[in-house]
């Protein structure tokens, strides 16, 4: 007799990208393809205002995927300046569950570093008017985004976030921690060379974890240098077991508890 097959854990991709062009052929059969895996929610992440119409769509048309928006601070240089009244418009949407991604980015743009920081306090303020999370890119900016995170939540009022795809320093992880923010774990932490990073996550609070693929980037092994994809967040979350000392499936449950509490928008 045929034993049933166990299901796989229920998982969310916290953050990917699934309006961008690499998905443009299988589209459909990606996003089922995760479903599979065990994937049972997304959120599909709006990087730049006047995408938003796109990326809405691919939400609207397929059960389990949601999306944000926001101008991601590598764009702000090119892109109109995002309004509060703009980006709190846009959060009626039912499937509309996060602001961002926005953030910090002096990596590769650090020639616009004022009007990112404008564009984040502009986010930071649409967040905190629609007590949706606010979704964080940080690279090369911990000073000053650990300084605007405290001074805007303790200052100004609080506001739920998550630090997307985080492989920052553990300064900035102990000081979104203690705002009460989320750290979310990308496929660079299965990568072997990332032995500090899974320290960092290590140290942090469980309940404070998600998963994400941030796809089509950062795909994990066994799939590096490929295209990453949603139903590739169980290589990552496997890994996040490891670190904690749990079972895959408890590990979900946790990761996706977590979710829930964050994004109560997208609870289904």
């Amino acid at each position: 007799m045929t034993q049933p097959t166990t299901p796989p854990p229920a998982l969310v991709d916290s953050h990917c990208h699934l309006d961008f062009p690499d998905f443009d052929q299988d589209r459909g059969d990606m996003i089922a393809r995760a479903r599979a895996a065990g994937v049972t929610r997304m959120v599909t992440i709006c990087t730049k205002l006047r995408s938003e119409p796109a990326v809405r769509a691919i939400a609207e048309a397929h059960d389990g995927v949601f999306y944000a928006a926001g101008t991601h601070p590598m764009s702000v240089a090119s892109e109109p300046m995002a309004t509060t009244d703009e980006l709190i418009s846009l959060a009626a949407h039912p499937k509309f569950v996060g602001i961002g991604e926005t953030g910090l980015d002096y990596h590769y743009t650090a020639e616009s570093a004022e009007a990112q920081k404008t564009s984040l306090r502009i986010h930071i303020d649409a967040a905190r008017q629609t007590g949706l999370p606010l979704i964080i890119h940080a690279r090369d900016a911990d000073d000053d985004m650990a300084e605007i995170l405290s001074s805007e939540h303790r200052g100004g009022g609080a506001f739920s976030c998550v630090m997307h795809c985080f492989s920052s320093s553990a300064a900035l992880a102990h000081s979104a921690l203690d705002l009460g923010f989320y750290l979310s774990m990308s496929g660079i932490a299965a990568f072997p060379r990332s032995t500090n990073l899974r320290e960092i996550f290590a140290a942090a609070p469980l309940d404070r974890i998600l998963v994400e693929t941030d796809s089509p980037y950062l795909a994990p092994p066994p799939h590096r240098g490929r295209r990453n994809e949603p139903g590739h967040v169980v290589h990552t979350a496997a890994v996040g077991a490891s670190i904690f000392g749990l079972s895959e499936s408890d590990f979900a449950k946790q990761t996706c508890a977590n979710f829930d509490r964050l994004f109560s928008k997208a609870c289904v």
